[in-house]
């Protein structure tokens, strides 16, 4: 049970890295994530079909991801529409894409397909000792490639540009001050972000062997759910840790959604019932947030 969390935590923990780059340094609603999450599913599936290296697909579905980010930054910077209705529009239309991507097909199995996963378990059979085949080779190989995108990101956010973006949220005007067009550095920001779900879509298509076109439902919600999680298990400013408390915030999310699926029977509750679970954990977090806020400030005040 323990190496499932994990492993959906960490699938999961790449695409919640994009949620905290659009809803926290950005401070933008971007609802594009379900669509970028099932795109990177369906690229997938069609690139499978076609027998494409495993490094091909993960280019293209990367690329395809920022594509979809850059039509929510377009329809938004462009034509004036409000944030958060450009990335339910690039959503909605997401749906028609990638069922024309899966020809026509809601559904694609991979059951009968060699994918990474099933590669790098038939290798570990072969050649690692037997505490490392099976699900062990998995877990070990996501957690190389989400460590990967994180000292990534950690680099990236340590760059010009990347402190810029890191600025754009908080204090717009002073990226007009240094030379730079915020519309610029938001686009790339909301780019990178379903660059990375589309790639955590990907994975998490090729973990649970099928391609659905509706796998994104929700996905935001999840993700902004893990966001939270994870502030509370640590406060910090460096990004180094900003980022491993999403990640860290994201496996709790899992294991709490596992504990839900296991023991929520006893309460007369199914699987139906996650999403208003999910939902309820982030009022919560927010009830606790606004809790904590005005005792800050009422400690500030008798300072």
């Amino acid at each position: 049970m323990i190496e499932t969390i994990i492993i959906e935590g960490l699938i999961y923990g790449i695409m919640v890295l994009g949620v905290f780059i659009t809803f926290r340094v950005l401070d933008f609603a971007d609802l594009t994530v379900d669509g970028s999450f099932a795109l990177g599913g369906s690229v997938t599936a069609a690139l499978l079909l076609r027998g494409a290296p495993s490094a091909a697909i993960f280019l293209a579905v990367f690329v395809a991801g920022c594509l979809a980010g850059l039509a929510t930054a377009l329809i938004h910077s462009k034509l004036k529409v409000p944030g958060l209705l450009a990335g339910f529009l690039t959503m909605t239309m997401l749906y028609s894409v990638n069922l024309r991507i899966q020809g026509g097909r809601s559904n694609i199995s991979f059951l009968k397909l060699p994918t990474m996963f099933s590669k790098i378990t038939d290798f570990a059979a072969r050649s690692l000792p037997d505490f490392l085949s099976g699900g062990m080779s998995v877990l070990l190989f996501l957690l190389l490639v989400t460590l990967a995108f994180k000292i990534l990101i950690d680099i990236f956010f340590r760059t010009d540009f990347g402190l810029a973006m890191g600025a754009l949220g908080s204090n717009p005007q002073l990226i007009v001050s240094q030379g730079m067009d915020p519309e610029v550095v938001k686009a790339a920001g909301i780019c990178i972000a379903n660059g990375l779900t589309a790639v955590a879509g990907a994975l998490a298509s090729m973990y649970n062997g099928f391609a659905d076109v509706g796998s994104g439902t929700g996905v935001v919600l999840a993700g902004l759910a893990a966001v939270m999680i994870g502030e509370f298990l640590m406060r910090s400013n460096r990004i180094a840790l900003l980022t491993l408390r999403v990640l860290l915030g994201s496996i709790l999310y899992r294991a709490l959604m596992l504990l839900a699926r296991i023991y929520g029977w006893r309460i007369n509750m199914g699987p139906n019932d996650l999403k208003f679970v999910t939902g309820a954990l982030i009022i919560i977090c927010l009830i606790v947030t606004q809790a904590k806020l005005p005792s800050k400030l009422s400690k500030r005040g008798r300072q």
